[in-house]
């Protein structure tokens, strides 16, 4: 087991001494930022006491910044700290620079596995094609590698082509969808408010329904956390209305340099004009016209879910790439704290398998 690293010198490292308007303000010198690292996000899912927040900085400007959950074990000092998509290293204006995030995992190491006695498990925004420079480095800090895991992929559109070019690479069958929708005299709403979250709901769960899917996230926790983010942090929504009923709608998340395609939803109608493939152009226009570098769009399973990854590859068309997460790190100096956590990991994941299955014989009931 690695032991604890004093960290570089003129490195120091402040924790829990913020509050929730300095955070977001944090948050805007950072690239990498994105909604899983606000405040809103973990306070609205786990309650702001079970949250907790790491500064770093070099000669007293900070280069660095994590957000982290912390589980407890019910009746034992012990848990874990977990951190998705952290730490923020990326400075706006800045190149890559490796030390920062070589410091930034080990001052997040010393604070809570040997200050606090937790497990910590990092799941860092990196892909497969840096493999090779963070795993080994990852691994020299004291992190484990969960190699055998199920690692999470998705598609990543580079925003940097003009809009012409953008959409010149999309597949032909998809433009084709495109400009179906864009002669069907679609009415488009944008926004961010509560009103127009809760029409998307409305789609979303007729979607759901018809599809006989179970919902793979609470929308209604992103409706709150929607409420609570501050007016430059918000989810973008759009609307697809026809004959002034919605039809069609998105919900994208944009921070740092990076979109985030979070949920979208069509109902019968939406399906016959192609309201999906207008939506999610305009939501690329607005991107690249407020000079975003990247869309993600959210994940992938050709095996599981075909005709979302048909939709999805066919919007990334040329111009996109097809990544795997590098996955979850975790680190630990108490082999025993591990056995717990690693058993409230299994308990989790046969609830959530009990849920699902429960879900689909309620639907096949219907």
């Amino acid at each position: 087991m690695t032991a604890m690293r004093e960290l570089a010198p003129d490195y120091n490292v402040e924790v829990d001494g913020i509050d929730e308007d300095a955070w977001f303000e944090i948050m805007q010198k950072f690239d990498d930022a994105n909604i899983y690292q606000t405040w809103s996000y973990d306070a609205i899912r786990c309650g702001k006491e079970n949250i907790s927040h790491l500064i770093l900085k070099k000669n007293g400007t900070i280069v660095a910044a994590a957000q982290s959950r912390i589980l407890k074990i019910p009746f034992i000092n012990t848990g874990i700290a977990y951190i998705r998509w952290g730490p923020l290293w990326q400075l706006h204006g800045n190149s890559i620079n490796i030390e920062i995030f070589c410091q930034a995992i080990r001052a997040l190491r010393n604070e809570y596995v040997y200050q606090r006695g937790l497990v910590l498990r990092l799941f860092p925004v990196l892909f497969n094609d840096y493999s090779d420079t963070f795993i080994p480095l990852l691994k020299e800090e004291g992190f484990t590698w969960l190699e055998k895991a199920k690692h999470e992929r998705t598609l990543l559109i580079d925003l940097s082509p003009s809009l012409e070019e953008l959409r010149e690479s999309l597949k032909q069958k998809w433009r084709n969808c495109l400009n179906h929708a864009e002669r069907n005299d679609l009415e488009v709403l944008v926004g961010y408010n509560d009103k127009l979250f809760e029409k998307f709901i409305e789609i979303y769960r007729e979607m759901l329904g018809r599809k006989k899917f179970v919902e793979p996230h609470d929308i209604n926790e992103f409706r709150l956390i929607q409420k609570d983010l501050p007016e430059n942090f918000k989810m973008k929504i759009i609307l697809c209305q026809s004959d002034g009923n919605p039809c069609a709608g998105a919900i994208c998340s944009a921070i740092g340099k990076t979109g985030i395609y979070l949920f979208g939803a069509t109902n019968n109608t939406g399906m016959k004009n192609n309201g999906a493939y207008l939506l999610q152009w305009k939501i690329l226009e607005w991107l690249k016209k407020n000079n975003y570098s990247w869309y993600d769009l959210n994940g992938i399973n050709p095996e599981i879910n075909p005709g979302t990854y048909k939709f999805k590859a066919g919007l990334c068309g040329k111009n996109g790439k097809d990544v795997y997460f590098l996955g979850q790190f975790d680190t630990n100096r108490n082999p025993l704290t591990y056995f717990l956590v690693k058993c409230g990991d299994i308990l989790r994941s046969k609830y959530r398998k009990s849920k699902v299955i429960i879900n689909n014989i309620r639907y096949q009931k219907k």
